[in-house]
C-alpha cells in the first residue's frame, strides 16, 4: 500500500500532529483513522477544549452527571479534559511503542493562570500527571521566567513536558538549557533519561501578525517609494526567518558538550515544534508555515483545516535550513525598519502577564 503523505513526511524526518481534540474525534473513530494514516500526535489547550464543549452536545449528559454530583467548574473542566487525552493516548499508544518514545504524544495544558507562578504550576503539573497516567502525555508549561525553572523540576522528576508559548530565540534559548538541566538532575538522581520526552513550542503565525500590523503603520505613512516598497517586502518574512534562526540555535545546542554527555546515557534532543501553523493572512499560502519549515528533525502541529490542504497540495521538500543569509537579513531589516523585538512583545503582549492571558483567549475557570 502506497504511504500516505503525512507518513511520508515521518520518515523525512518531521512529524505532523494535530492541533485538536474532541470527545467527537475519538467517539466516531476520526482519531484512529487519522493516526491510521500517519498521524504522530495531538496538542490541546483550554481554548481548544473551549471550542469543543461548546459547539455541540457530546459532554452535555456528562455535564450534567458531574454537577449533579455537586462539583465546581472547575472540577468538572478537569474530569473532561483529562478523560479526553487519557482516550486520545490510548489510540496513540502503539505509536508511542512503535516508534520507541519518539511520537505518539498527547498535550495537556497547565492553567495558564498559573503561568507567573512557579510552585503553582509544578504542583498543578504533578497533580496532572497523576490523574491522567499515561506515559505518552505531556505538560504545556509556558516559557516564560516562572516557567523554565518548573520546567526543569518536572523533567528532573521524569515528567514529559511540552514548553509552549516561544516567540523569541531568547525564550527558545532558556526553554533549551532547563530541558539540559532537568534531564541531568534526572540523570544525578538515578533515573531513567531514556525514557523523557520535551519539544519546545514555537509560535509561528502570531508573529507575522504583529510585525505586519507594525509594518503597515509604517508603510501607510511613507512616502519614499522604495522605502515603502522595502517595507512592503519584509510583510509575512519575520515568523519564517524567527523560526529557522531558532532552528540554527537548536543544531547548535544539541551538537554541543552538554548534550552528548547526556546523550552517551540515553538522552533525546528536545526537537523543535512549530504551533500556530495555520495561516492567519488570506493572501499568503495556505500552507505557508508547512511549506517554509520543513526539516528533520521537528514537530509541525496543524490545525484540521491545514493539515487537510497539506495533504491535498503540499509538497515534501527541505526548506528549513535555506537561505541563512536572508533569514538574518530579514531580522536585520525589522530592526532597521524600527520593528524590534520589544515592540513586538507588547503587540503580542508578552511582557504583561494580564494582557498575555487575554491574548491567548484561555477559558476562565474561577469556580
Amino acid at each position: 500500500m502506497a504511504k500516505t503523505k503525512i507518513e511520508e513526511l515521518a520518515e523525512f524526518g518531521q512529524s505532523i500532529w494535530l492541533d485538536s481534540i474532541s470527545r467527537s474525534m475519538i467517539t466516531t473513530g476520526s482519531l484512529k483513522e487519522m493516526i491510521g494514516s500517519g498521524l504522530r500526535g495531538m496538542t490541546s489547550n483550554p481554548t481548544i477544549f473551549d471550542k469543543a464543549i461548546s459547539s455541540g452536545n457530546d459532554y452535555d449528559q456528562t455535564i450534567k452527571e458531574l454537577h449533579a454530583q455537586g462539583k465546581t467548574t472547575f472540577e468538572i473542566y478537569d474530569d473532561l479534559t483529562v478523560r479526553d487525552v487519557q482516550d486520545a493516548a490510548d489510540l496513540f499508544k502503539a505509536v508511542y511503542e512503535n516508534s520507541d518514545g519518539l511520537d505518539g504524544y498527547v498535550s495537556l495544558e497547565v492553567s495558564p493562570k498559573l503561568a507567573f507562578q512557579t510552585e503553582e504550576t509544578i504542583n498543578e503539573a504533578k497533580r496532572l500527571h497523576k490523574k491522567v497516567n499515561r506515559a505518552n502525555v505531556m505538560f504545556k508549561v509556558p516559557a516564560t521566567e516562572a516557567g523554565f525553572p518548573a520546567v526543569e523540576e518536572l523533567l528532573s522528576g521524569g515528567i514529559n513536558v511540552n514548553i509552549t508559548l516561544i516567540f523569541s530565540l531568547e525564550q527558545y534559548i532558556n526553554t533549551a538549557h532547563a530541558y539540559l538541566k532537568g534531564m541531568k538532575r534526572l540523570l544525578d538522581r538515578g533515573g531513567d533519561i531514556s525514557t523523557l520526552a520535551s519539544v519546545a513550542s514555537i509560535f509561528v503565525s502570531r508573529v507575522d501578525t504583529a510585525v505586519d500590523t507594525l509594518l503597515d503603520e509604517k508603510i501607510s505613512g511613507e512616502q519614499n517609494k522604495d522605502r515603502k516598497d522595502r517595507l512592503s517586502s519584509l510583510r509575512g518574512k519575520a515568523a519564517v526567518a524567527n523560526s529557522r534562526l531558532i532552528f540554527r540555535k537548536y543544531q547548535e545546542l544539541f551538537s554541543g558538550k552538554e548534550y552528548l554527555q547526556l546523550k552517551e546515557k540515553g538522552g533525546s534532543v528536545q526537537r523543535v515544534l512549530w504551533g500556530s501553523t495555520g495561516t492567519k493572512n488570506p493572501d499568503y499560502s495556505d500552507i505557508k508555515y508547512v511549506t517554509e519549515l520543513m526539516g528533520s528533525p521537528t514537530v509541525n502541529t496543524l490545525p484540521q483545516q491545514t493539515l487537510e490542504a497539506f495533504v491535498d497540495h503540499g509538497i515534501i521538500e527541505e526548506s528549513l535550513t535555506r537561505h541563512r543569509d536572508e533569514n538574518e537579513d530579514v531580522v536585520r531589516a525589522l530592526k532597521e525598519a524600527g520593528e524590534n523585538k520589544t515592540r513586538t512583545a507588547e503587540l503580542l503582549g508578552l511582557n504583561n502577564p494580564q494582557t498575555l492571558n487575554n491574548w491567548i483567549k484561555r477559558l476562565r475557570l474561577d469556580q
